[in-house]
């Protein structure tokens, strides 16, 4: 018997088929068989699941040919494992048209040259798959076992590739995500290139097992998961396109192995990282370093060498975590985000606490493309898909992301340009990550320390809004929403949610305040970037 499933091959042998011969589709002797079903209806869509050996005297078979071949077809179609007819006074021979079909798509036509009981072949074959079934789930325990033991042992990944060549005999590789891969045996190493092509091409490079066509031959692939990422992925050859899912379970059970040697890898590794959180943060606050430090940590500095400050602000500043579980989490999020901005082909640099990320991400790049805001974005998508597994622990984050610099001594100018995005989106209603789409507000920013946009301000809002503190109106507001819609009233009085004539009321005491001429360029102009100003004044 084959050791992962019972083939039709298998259930031939076993002497309750000793009257039956293999009609059609010799080819297809190796299909898995799943279960046996008696079957003596015509109409047997919603009674099958894929993979059963049918059991059929023939009496519901279609005696005219193109429905006979409609019929075939459709137990082809639901991967029936095989069809056995047993011959007599309701079906007599096969039609030489259906052995073309059956033989053409490898599908198994046996017939029963005698009388047969089918209870004792639905017996017999049942009892057969239990106690295989039985045998696989306790191999599938000891491999389990053996997997674990392995992974505590120097060099854990080779030795469970070892242990997956002895027990398949097929090719066996573990494709790492910026790491060493592994192959097994030594000849294995030639589908390295191809499968890192296909996972690279195709849109199935996800966290599910799945088998992957790989030039000739086909691979049942599975990925090694931790951290809510993925690490990399143990791929089999496969002997034949059918597997099952006893060999998805045992690739499950080494992947978990593995992705425990390479998370214990990476955790040594962070925790040598110490040195360069604490040189990121010093080089963030603008705080003296030892050149030889940045050189280490920093990659070396040459004409298309770019970079850019993430930040990543946790928006909750009270922890109850105890020192050692933070420790834990912190190693956790450095791994992960250093493992995703390495994914997206940057060099990163970064320093973890407990409400906030910070990255100096440096990247290769022409200077024409050096300011493309796409490769940083999608890494902002792939976070949110991250924190969908609680990376964050149930905080909500905001990030921001500096403008692009090359000379390593404007990281601290970086650092403060990430921030200020976060200060802009804590207050206003501003959705990009990036510095550069901060538009008017990085002039008020620049401005706004130096004490001139109170003045600013005052002069041009002060009446306004001590009218409002005096009635408690909403002419402020009403303003700027009239001033965002362009002087439409109708666009002002939906979005305000109240009737034009309100609205006109309104508009007239802001002419009386204002003057006549307030909707006039230069002043709509001064106005629009007052009410800004105002605004920006609230950041600290």
């Amino acid at each position: 018997m084959n050791e992962l499933s019972l083939t039709v091959r298998d259930v031939l042998a076993r002497d309750s088929f000793k009257h039956a011969r293999v009609a059609a589709g010799n080819n297809g002797l190796d299909r898995q068989v799943k279960w046996s079903h008696v079957l003596e209806v015509r109409d047997f869509g919603s009674l099958i699941n894929g993979g059963e050996l049918i059991l059929t005297t023939g009496i519901e078979l279609p005696r005219d040919l193109p429905t006979h071949i409609h019929y075939i077809k459709k137990l082809i179609e639901t991967d029936v494992a095989c069809i056995c007819i047993e011959k007599g006074i309701h079906y007599q021979e096969v039609p030489k048209e259906i052995i073309e079909l059956a033989d053409q798509q490898n599908f198994p036509i046996i017939v029963f040259e005698k009388t047969v009981k089918f209870v004792d072949i639905t017996q017999d074959l049942h009892t057969l798959l239990i106690n295989h079934h039985y045998e696989m789930l306790s191999k599938i325990d000891t491999l389990s076992r053996r997997f674990n033991q392995l992974s505590l042992m120097p060099n854990g990944t080779l030795k469970i590739l070892q242990e997956l060549h002895s027990f398949f005999k097929q090719n066996v590789l573990f494709i790492a995500d910026n790491a060493k891969s592994y192959y097994y045996p030594v000849e294995a190493i030639n589908w390295e290139h191809p499968i890192q092509e296909l996972l690279i091409k195709t849109s199935t490079r996800s966290a599910k097992q799945d088998v992957f066509l790989v030039g000739t031959s086909l691979f049942a692939i599975s990925p090694v998961n931790g951290l809510g990422q993925t690490l990399g992925y143990v791929c089999l050859q496969l002997k034949q396109s059918i597997s099952n899912e006893f060999t998805f379970l045992i690739l499950d059970r080494a992947s978990l192995a593995i992705a425990q040697i390479s998370l214990r890898d990476r955790t040594i590794e962070e925790r040598k990282q110490h040195n360069e959180d604490e040189l990121v943060r010093n080089l963030l606050h603008g705080h003296p370093v030892e050149q030889e430090e940045v050189q280490y940590h920093l990659p070396t500095n040459s004409r298309n060498l770019h970079y850019r400050i993430f930040v990543i602000q946790l928006n909750t500043h009270e922890s109850i975590l105890d020192e050692h579980s933070w420790e834990e989490i912190r190693l956790q999020q450095s791994m992960a985000v250093r493992s995703l901005f390495k994914r997206n082909g940057f060099f990163p640099a970064l320093t973890v606490n407990k409400n906030e990320i910070s990255i100096i991400a440096s990247f290769i790049a022409a200077d024409p493309s050096a300011k493309d805001t796409d490769r940083f974005s999608q890494i902002a998508q792939q976070i949110t898909d991250l924190n969908d597994d609680n990376f964050f622990h149930g905080r909500s984050y905001t990030l921001g992301i500096s403008f692009v610099h090359h000379d390593f001594t404007l990281i601290e100018k970086g650092y403060a340009e990430a921030k200020k995005v976060l200060a802009i989106k804590e207050t206003l209603p501003f959705k990009s990550n990036f510095y550069e789409d901060l538009g008017i507000y990085r002039l008020l920013l620049s401005i706004k320390n130096q004490g001139y946009l109170d003045h600013y301000v005052e002069d041009y809002l002060h009446a306004i809004i001590e009218y409002d503190k005096k009635t408690d109106s909403n002419l402020l507001e009403t303003l700027r929403i009239y001033l965002e819609c362009g002087g439409s009233k109708k666009e002002t009085a939906d979005r305000l949610f109240i009737v034009r004539q309100t609205l006109y009321h309104r508009l007239n005491k802001i002419e009386s305040i204002l003057g006549k001429d307030f909707m006039s360029p230069l002043n709509r102009v001064a106005l629009e970037v007052a009410i800004i100003a105002n605004q920006l004044r609230t950041i600290t």
